[in-house]
């Protein structure tokens, strides 16, 4: 076989499509319900100093614990801040530590799988070994040691994500990129004298990471639920910087008669988790097509 004629046998198969032949159907409503959502969030976070009505921080200790009025629509804290002001302003720091805290170890998780899938022998057995490792361990068990020993803090709570939550990444991937790696294009491209770098990366990665695209979305929810976690066992992100699970936490002594102080911040939660499912489902759905 000529190099000429292998390569275009490789190339039959576009590789630029992750999922091949599901660019022709229609995206199921339920992803474009959940983008809507998010998106809300996302701008939220963004224009936060123009939609916030009040400055997240300044108290007035005068009109602490206020009930939902025209002044403060969802009524002030322990310490007269305003709860609308504040909820949106820690969207800010829960969506950035959702999205890094799945997008960082799905980078490093696709990455190690892949090449370890690819690669097999040692590679494969250090690799895995490495993630059957990390997986022995409860994983929130080991994320809350991981911050205790780092200290609180966005860096460290982003650092402790990653080194955990890449194991899901890389077991799926691996598991793809070795059904992908066996198949008549890829055995072509090796004919063809292509080096298995470019084969890897040209080749098998593009059509072999549908799975994790599905899952990224749930590992957001699960970065912003850990995050959320995290603070309201003070843990996260401290006082005074506004953030959702810290203002459950805050709010949890007056749950009876200020009950709005820890629910609204919890419906919050799910409302974006809620958005996320919807565009994991849908992604899904569409890759089954």
């Amino acid at each position: 076989m000529s190099v000429e004629s292998a390569t275009a046998i490789a190339a039959a198969v576009p590789p630029s499509h992750a999922i091949a032949g599901v660019e022709r159907v229609r995206m199921p409503r339920r992803v474009w319900a959940g983008m809507a959502v998010v998106a809300v969030y996302v701008l939220a976070a963004v224009f936060a100093p123009l939609i916030a009505p009040y400055d997240p921080l300044e108290q007035d200790i005068v009109d602490s614990l206020a009930s939902p009025s025209w002044a403060h629509w969802l009524g002030t804290d322990e310490l007269g801040r305003d709860v609308l002001s504040r909820l949106i302003f820690a969207s800010r720091v829960d969506l950035l530590v959702g999205f890094l805290g799945a997008a960082l170890p799905a980078i490093l998780g696709t990455v190690l799988g892949a090449v370890a899938g690819f690669r097999g022998g040692w590679t494969d057995g250090v690799i895995m070994r490495v993630s059957d490792v990390v997986q022995a361990f409860p994983t929130y068990i080991l994320i809350i040691a991981l911050v205790f020993v780092l200290g609180p803090g966005v860096t460290s709570i982003l650092v402790a994500f990653t080194l955990i939550a890449w194991v899901a990444y890389a077991r799926l991937i691996r598991t793809e990129v070795l059904r992908v790696r066996s198949l008549d294009y890829v055995a072509a491209a090796r004919a063809s004298g292509l080096p298995p770098r470019r084969i890897l990366w040209r080749h098998v990665f593009p059509n072999s990471v549908g799975q994790t695209l599905v899952y990224l979305p749930s590992d957001i929810v699960g970065a912003t639920l850990g995050l959320a976690a995290l603070s309201f066992l003070g843990l996260g992100i401290q006082a005074p910087t506004p953030e959702w699970g810290a203002m459950i936490a805050a709010g949890q002594p007056y749950i009876r008669d200020q009950w709005w102080l820890s629910t609204v911040p919890g419906l919050v939660i799910v409302g974006f988790g809620l958005g996320l499912s919807l565009i994991g489902e849908g992604i899904e759905e569409w890759t089954r097509k």
